[in-house]
Formats: C-alpha cells, structure tokens, sequence
C-alpha cells in the first residue's frame, strides 16, 4: 500500500520553487523513515517521478476554472470517488482514483497554502480530501497555513477538511488560531521542511562571513522602483559592515544560471542597482538551498523558507515583509527560534543589519537552546502522522 501525498511540486518550464519542493521532499523522508511508501501528486509527474524516484500522478484538473467550475468538477469528483459517476476516459484524475484503490491514507502536505488568493489550492485540496473520505481513507493535513484572507465558502471548505482530518499541523499561531474558531483540533509546530538535510549541528559558529539574499517580487502594489532601491540599499550596508553579498533565488531556473527569471531576474535589478560588489548562486535543489542558508553569517530574505532552514542554525535574519500574509508566515518561523527581525518593505533602515547583527550571539544561543525540544516535537509530528496513515 502506498500513501498518497499532495504537495505543489514540479518543475514547470524548468523553474524550480524550492519552499514547496522541500516540504514535499521532508515528507517523503520522514514517511520513508517509518516504514512507509508514498505516491505523488505533480504538476509535472514525469519529471517529478525522476528526480524523486518514486511514483507520480498529475494534478486533479483544477487550474484554469473559474470558481464555479472548480466547485461543479469538486462534486463531480467526489461522485465518482464513490462509484456514482464515471470519469471520461482521458480525465487528469483518473489516475489518482487508480491510486486510491492502494491507499492507506492521503498526506496533504505543505505548499499551495490555503488562502483565496490561491483558490485553485483550495478546491483542488479540499476535493482530494473529500475523494479520500468517501473511499475510507484517512486525511492528514500537515505544515499549512491558513489565510489570512479566507472568503467564507473558502472557509467552510477548509474548516470540513479540517474537521474531518485525523491530524492536521499548522506553522505559526494565526493560522492555529483561525483553525481553532472553526471548532477544529490542530497542532502547531515548525514548518515540515525546517529539518531537511539537518547534520544535527545548533548554532552559526561555523558560518561562513556570507550575506545570503533571497528575494520575493510580490510588493503588494508598491512601486517596484522605490522598494528595489530600498532592498538594495540595505544589501549594500550589510557587504560593507558583515561580508561578502550572494544573491539566491528559491523561484529561479533549476539548472541555467545563464537565463534569470522568477527570483532571479528581480536580483539582476537589486544587484544593478548596489555600489558593492555581489554574486550569484544558482537555485539548485532545496538540500542545496537549505545548507547555503544555514551556512550564512547573515540572511536577508523576502521569501519564507530561507528563514525556514536558516533559524535553527542560529543565523541572524531580516525577514522583508510585503503584507499580512507574509508577515503572518515570516514572523511565525522567525518566532519558534527566538527571532524577530521582521521589517515592513516601506521601512527598511540599513541600521536594522546592525541591530541583528549585534543579537548574534543571543539569537544563537535562543536556537541552541530550542533546537532539542523543536527537533523531538517534530519527530512526534511525524511518528503520530506515520500512525494515522500506515496500513
């Protein structure tokens, strides 16, 4: 038997997100640790297959569709997990229906969080959960979020899933809180993939003198000239007073450094416009990712996840936040090592590298001293997720 696991993975037009690919990634290892196979969901199964070395579907058929849509193919779905309709033969979830005949549980792990701003996240999530429901097939929702901005009937699609979930995780306290109002039980703990790769080691003593960066281009409708000057600036107080500038994009070319998109190009306009010299590391995979990150003498980071590998290091952070939603997430994972250097893009004073800088010590002692307790937390999660989805 197989669990079946749902993450936003798959490397489209050659671009890789390392955030949503690590979480996956942690998930297949942990399970893998306790005994248990699983299959894939994949906007890319073909490739994802490859470089996982393990079985892959595609998704269920959901991008692209308006709402209505999506809720008319989110019933159909469900009919046909039951018996009571039958799917066209060349229908993308077909294969999955295939999956669920060898199921021991579906695993709906970290990535495409559930917010309205993504609805395809949420009707494809919420329709896999309840296909798995009406087969017999126990749930677990693992390393979400949730909202902040949930319309209602979004809401009540991922309160159901959640109700009827046998565990479901969450990574920071908003989102623990807005499961709680629906009446359902979580439990809050780091994000999934904070592990990934980890050699066991607390603390930045070993750190290189290296500045990484990695950058978001969601603003929220801010004049991208104004917080691209705003970032650099910051970029160039940290080469002059911590060490050398490496720019990474965790949205970036998997494999071709020579072409910048995603990340990627928005860095080519930070780097353009600093007076210190920088470089470039290619995105590569999120093992890769989350040693660079860890190995840093400071990060600067617009994105969730280098804050993810990077706090339990003991590394010092300025996380960059463009709204409610990144705060939300970015204060959560700072806040579980003892951190809280979250900044608002319209505020972003050079002066707050040294007032991170200055913490070093403290902020590596806090994640020294958290990293025990964390760590076995974390191994629960997934002992009691291994129980709730073995055969």
């Amino acid at each position: 038997m197989t669990v079946l696991a749902i993450g936003d993975i798959g490397l489209v037009s050659g671009m890789m997100h390392i955030g949503d690919e690590a979480m996956f990634e942690a998930a297949r290892d942990e399970l893998a640790e306790r005994g248990l196979s699983m299959t894939g969901i994949s906007a890319e199964p073909t490739e994802s297959s490859a470089r996982y070395g393990m079985p892959m579907v595609g998704r269920l058929g959901f991008a692209g569709l308006s709402r209505a849509e999506a809720a008319a193919r989110a019933d159909l779905l469900v009919a046909a997990a039951t018996g009571r309709v039958r799917l066209e033969p060349d229908d993308p979830a077909g294969d999955v229906l295939e999956v669920f005949d060898d199921a021991s549980g579906l695993l709906n792990a970290g990535g495409g969080n559930l917010a309205s701003r993504w609805p395809v996240h949420v009707y494809e999530r919420t329709a896999l959960a309840a296909m798995a429901r009406a087969r017999g097939i126990p749930v677990v929702v693992s390393g979400q979020t949730f909202g902040p901005d949930l319309a209602d009937g979004d809401a009540e699609r991922v309160a159901t899933m959640v109700w009827a979930a046998a565990l479901t995780g969450v990574r920071e306290p908003v989102s623990g809180g807005l499961a709680r109002s629906w009446g359902a039980s979580v439990i809050e703990g780091v994000d999934d993939a904070s592990f990934l790769g980890w050699s066991g080691v607390a603390g930045a003593a070993d750190a290189s003198d290296t500045v990484i960066v990695s950058l978001s281009g969601w603003f929220d409708g801010r004049p991208a000239d104004e917080v691209e000057r705003r970032i650099a600036s910051l970029a160039d107080h940290a080469a002059r007073t911590v060490g050398p500038v490496v720019f990474h994009a965790h949205f970036g070319p998997f494999d071709r450094a020579d072409a910048p998109a995603g990340d990627a190009a928005l860095h080519e306009r930070i780097r353009a416009r600093m007076t210190e010299p920088s470089e470039v590391a290619p995105t590569g995979d999120p093992r890769g990712a989350a040693a660079l990150a860890r190995g840093a003498r400071l990060l600067i980071t617009g994105r969730y996840h280098p804050a993810v590998f990077a706090a339990p290091a003991g590394v010092p952070i300025v996380a960059l936040s463009a709204d409610d939603y990144t705060r939300i997430k970015l204060s959560g994972a700072l806040a579980h090592w003892g951190q809280g250097g979250v900044l608002d893009l319209d505020d972003l004073p050079p002066s707050a590298v040294d007032r991170v800088m200055d913490q070093g010590g403290v902020i590596a002692a806090r994640a020294a001293d958290r990293l025990p307790r964390l760590r076995d937390r974390a191994r629960e999660w997934w002992d009691a997720v291994a129980d709730a989805l073995g055969p």
